[in-house]
């Protein structure tokens, strides 16, 4: 088995349409964005005789600490995840060393009976989630008629209602000037919340390298000619990924008609599934996102659980960033 740097676009993406599950968090205009926001990125391929899985590797450097991120990978498509872990495990840790980075983390979107594939190669869990871990994900490669049917009954009500409203609308936009409506959306939200947001250069940047593809939407709700939800849609191969959402807290029903729209959207450009990205654990009612899993739930769809995220030490300094993590975790309610 051999691992070797990828250069073409080309064979990444022709690689990763083959495969589920999948991420935008692995495509190659994901590692586009990665080197707007000045990071350094590895895009690695798996070979046995043939390509069999792909790696896009981010150097992080936080204040807590340098390290090495694999965002939802590696997508394997066949092989023995073990032996193929085998394989990449030592060409990690020699860019780490060479990186001078103090661990390895590694998020995966495999299935948690891998789990302990990454325990027999020394890793431990990492003390917070990097994304979710728990997902919900729709199958849409079906007729309008049939996804409404299998909401529940409460979603399809309040999206019809909207339909029914004369003072709603919703906008669909591909061009950057639309951010600034769904920034302002976002900033309330974080608030509201009591949640770190991102930057507005960071939703910029990502924005632009999506969409130079036309794989970046930007939907915005408005109530009487006032934005009082908005969402950002990546529509990557043949998902819609519900990436990120915004809102105003607001009597009518217009987020429900926004998601409605957005998912009718994948469907229009050939997609088989929506992902809604995370949701709360079953055992949690208390958890932050509880409500926000309600709403996801109510369109229909499945759970999707994966491995948590796992870190390889490397360096002391690894326990510098588990103390700070672990009591950032406990401070936002999802210990």
């Amino acid at each position: 088995m051999e691992i070797q740097e990828i250069s073409k676009k080309e064979e990444w993406e022709a690689f990763l349409r083959n495969c589920y599950p999948k991420t935008f968090l692995q495509s190659w205009n994901w590692g586009e964005f990665c080197i707007s926001m000045n990071q350094k990125i590895w895009r690695l391929g798996i070979y046995d005789n043939e390509l069999i899985g792909i790696c896009q590797v981010v150097k992080v450097k936080a204040k807590r600490g340098t390290f090495l991120l694999v965002e939802h990978g590696p997508i394997v498509k066949s092989g023995d995840k073990l032996e193929i872990m085998s394989s990449l495990l030592p060409y990690l840790k020699k860019v780490a060393y060479q990186e001078q980075a103090a661990f390895i983390r590694i998020c995966p979107i495999w299935l948690k009976s891998d789990e302990n594939i990454f325990k027999d190669l020394g890793f431990r869990k990492s003390p917070i989630h990097v994304h979710p871990e728990i997902g919900w994900v729709l199958d849409i490669d079906k007729p309008e008629e049939d996804l409404l049917s299998e909401m529940r009954k409460t979603t399809r009500y309040l999206i019809r209602q909207a339909q029914k409203n004369p003072d709603v609308k919703i906008i669909k936009r591909n061009d950057i000037d639309s951010l600034k409506t769904f920034f302002d959306l976002y900033v309330a939200t974080g608030k509201r919340h009591d949640f770190a947001i991102f930057s507005l250069k960071f939703i910029e940047n990502e924005f632009k390298a999506f969409a130079q593809d036309n794989q970046m939407m930007t939907l915005i709700g408005e109530y009487q000619r006032k934005p009082i939800s908005s969402a950002i849609i990546v529509y990557w191969q043949d998902f819609g990924f519900y990436h990120q959402g915004a809102s105003l807290v607001h009597k009518i029903p217009v987020s429900y008609l926004l998601q409605w729209e957005a998912i009718k959207e994948a469907k229009s450009r050939g997609a088989k599934y929506y992902s809604f990205w995370g949701i709360a654990p079953d055992d949690k009612p208390k958890h932050p996102w509880r409500g926000l899993t309600l709403f996801k739930q109510g369109f229909g769809g499945r759970k999707e659980e994966y491995i948590p995220a796992q870190d390889f030490v490397l360096k002391s300094k690894y326990w510098i960033t588990f103390l700070i993590e672990t009591i950032r975790k406990i401070k936002r309610g999802f210990a």
